[in-house]
């Protein structure tokens, strides 16, 4: 009876999805209060049937209801109960439900919490979610049904893939679709800002928070995928380039543009046509994202295997909300002029070169990511672009970005003097090349990624220390009167410190493991012990051990380095629905290093294969981005956009009831 009422549920929020995206236009065009005011019930109401159809399907999961297909292909009974509710997501027509629930959260949440918008621009907001909303969630009912039943229903379900059997899988999607689908609410106010022809430091100041939110989770929601392919597949690595990487990765580059430009807008009253076009391309790169996933164009671990029909809803989806988007762009960004002027040393300027870099890099890599899909559609012939690609034409861009960024930051608005705004970095610029040259002369020359890297990381935290230390007035005013003007700073300027200083810790993560990384695949015999980076390995034994729902063969290694002794558990296992094999590699992780081991298949010389890799500082790629989106919270909950947004000038109150 659940699935029947979860099925009743999003049929009436269709319903209630169209009036939504009707009723409330129209009363904004007219200036009917009546019917703008009718959108915050109804994307209230709109998420509550959502919600109620989430609830019954994931009811269905966690009693093991095998008369409802998707439980029966995505659930058994053996399988421990966090995967019982995971497995709600871990499909097609499940993830397509969390998609739709989420975007209703959005429209839901500005209905209850924009009471200081305008009324005509928060009834064209939540008018444009709608229509997004309609469109999924006919996508959802027609194509992607959740709630089909089966009859006979099965004694037992087919489980879900074992690969998604992970904590950190398991809730890597939901912080990725809240990313994904939280960027349409700036596509919504982009689209509702060309359709009113205004863009102001209101609009700004208004979009910014939804936008930060988004970029939060998509944060969070890559980092956790990073980590999850890092310890899961076994295969040593934190990202591949892959398609589906790449698909969030691109919106991830767009948004962090966005909310950039974003701040010169509010500040300064310009790039408002630029501010828009990126608000409309970040949620593009989202839905191209959706169609890359599940489409069924590529193959990847990550990716949705679907039908082509599906593929090509979500293709014309997608071509009536970026074709519409950019053509009311095309035809509307002219009105949106700016009145401010800048000089070319600003901090304008700073956040141009910013977006500029950003912008081609998300550019290099959707190429990248599309370019094997346009040769095989045009010739036939399947090609592959893989990392050597993605690191020669990507990293150039990232390394100006780092370069600029401290200079950047500390910039005065609309005129500025280099040498002056650059006093308060020599200390640091200096103490960065120092550094890097340190690390050069201690790996007695080699290559130089590692250096540079953390040189150009030392550059970016200590340039965000002494941007912070020059705001304090530290040395120049008493210790006490400094520590008070840190306090008083707005909740942004911190959350600005915390990111920047999490991309370098990133950067410094990426170029230590991938310069000093070491790496050793052998053949070893049982008590047969070897050095690897100064470790001792011994394989001790290979014994069977039992899981929740698989089998395992799971070796015991013992690692010792002078006095310190570990003990690492690494397991080939095997899942006894799927009868799928899967790789868990050992990980002993620390802040300077992580021995990680692998154990491969018994050999017929006897011994078995075991791969071992010492990774130094691969755990500050994921610190980085923890801090990223800690400052992007710091940021979001600046009292400014936590009380109230700042009011346009008052306008005759010329709005009525539609009679």
């Amino acid at each position: 009876m659940y699935a029947e009422l979860g099925q009743y549920a999003i049929i009436l929020a269709l319903i209630f999805a169209t009036v939504q995206a009707i009723i409330p236009m129209i009363g904004a065009q007219k200036g009917w209060s009546n019917w703008m005011s009718l959108g915050v019930p109804v994307a209230q109401i709109q998420f509550i049937l959502i919600l109620l159809a989430f609830a019954a399907l994931t009811y269905a999961f966690v009693v093991s209801d095998f008369s409802v297909r998707l439980v029966a292909a995505n659930s058994h009974s053996d399988k421990p109960m966090l995967y019982k509710v995971t497995g709600v997501w871990g499909n097609h027509e499940g993830s397509m439900l969390l998609w739709n629930l989420i975007l209703a959260l959005f429209g839901a949440a500005v209905a209850t919490f924009g009471n200081n918008l305008p009324p005509a621009l928060k009834a064209r907001v939540l008018s444009v979610q709608a229509m997004i909303g309609v469109a999924f969630l006919a996508f959802l009912i027609f194509t992607s049904n959740p709630f089909l039943r089966l009859d006979p229903a099965p004694i037992n379900g087919q489980g879900l893939n074992p690969l998604l059997q992970d904590p950190g899988l398991a809730f890597h999607p939901p912080f990725l679709y809240v990313g994904y689908v939280g960027l349409s609410m700036a596509f919504s106010f982009a689209i509702a800002a060309l359709i009113e022809g205004k863009v102001d430091a209101a609009w700004a100041r208004w979009v910014r928070p939804w936008t930060l939110a988004a970029w939060i989770a998509l944060t969070i929601g890559i980092s956790l995928g990073s980590w999850w392919a890092y310890y899961e597949l076994g295969w040593g690595g934190w990202w591949f380039w892959d398609p589906v990487e790449n698909s969030s990765f691109m919106p991830w580059l767009i948004a962090t543009a966005l909310l950039h430009s974003a701040i010169v807008v509010e500040k300064r009253d310009t790039l408002k046509a630029w501010t828009v076009l990126l608000a409309i391309l970040a949620f593009s790169f989202s839905l191209i994202g959706t169609f890359i996933v599940r489409s069924g164009v590529i193959t990847s671990v990550h990716a949705f295997a679907n039908d082509p029909t599906r593929g090509l809803f979500i293709l014309l989806i997608l071509g009536l909300a970026i074709g519409g988007g950019l053509t009311m762009y095309a035809f509307r960004a002219g009105t949106l002029k700016s009145s401010s002027v800048f000089s070319t040393v600003s901090r304008e300027s700073g956040l141009v070169l910013n977006n500029l870099l950003l912008s081609v890099a998300a550019a290099v890599v959707f190429v990248g990511t599309v370019w094997p899909l346009v040769i095989e559609f045009t010739t036939g012939r399947k090609i592959s672009v893989g990392a050597p690609f993605f690191d020669l034409a990507f990293t150039p861009f990232m390394v100006i970005l780092a370069m600029a960024l401290p200079i950047g930051a500390v910039l005065p608005w609309k005129r500025a003097k280099l040498g002056k705004a650059m006093k308060p970095l020599w200390g640091a610029l200096a103490l960065s090349v120092a550094l890097g040259a340190l690390v050069w002369a201690l790996q007695t020359g080699g290559r130089m990624l590692a250096p540079i890297g953390i040189t150009l990381s030392a550059w970016i935290i200590f340039g965000s220390m002494a941007d912070l230390a020059s705001r304090a007035r530290f040395r120049q005013v008493p210790f006490g009167n400094s520590m008070r003007r840190l306090r008083n700073l707005p909740g942004s300027d911190w959350g600005k410190v915390f990111a920047h200083s999490g991309l370098g810790m990133t950067i410094f993560g990426i170029a230590a493991v991938t310069a000093w990384e070491v790496e050793d695949i052998r053949t070893t015999q049982f008590g047969e012990s070897y050095d690897v980076a100064g470790y001792e390995f011994t394989l001790i034994s290979v014994e069977p051990a039992r899981g929740a729902n698989y089998t395992a063969t799971r070796g015991e290694v013992i690692v010792t380095r002078g006095n310190e002794t570990l003990m690492l558990y690494p397991e080939k296992r095997n899942f006894d629905v799927q009868q799928m094999p899967t790789t868990e590699a050992a990980i002993d992780m620390g802040l300077t290093r992580d021995v990680y081991v692998v154990l491969g298949d018994v050999q017929e010389s006897g011994g078995y294969a075991m791969r071992v890799y010492i990774k130094p500082f691969a755990n500050w790629i994921w610190i980085g981005t923890l801090v990223m989106a800690f400052g992007g919270l710091l940021s979001i909950f600046d009292r400014r956009y936590r009380v109230a947004a700042p009011s346009r000038k008052p306008v005759p109150a010329n709005a009525t009831p539609a009679e």
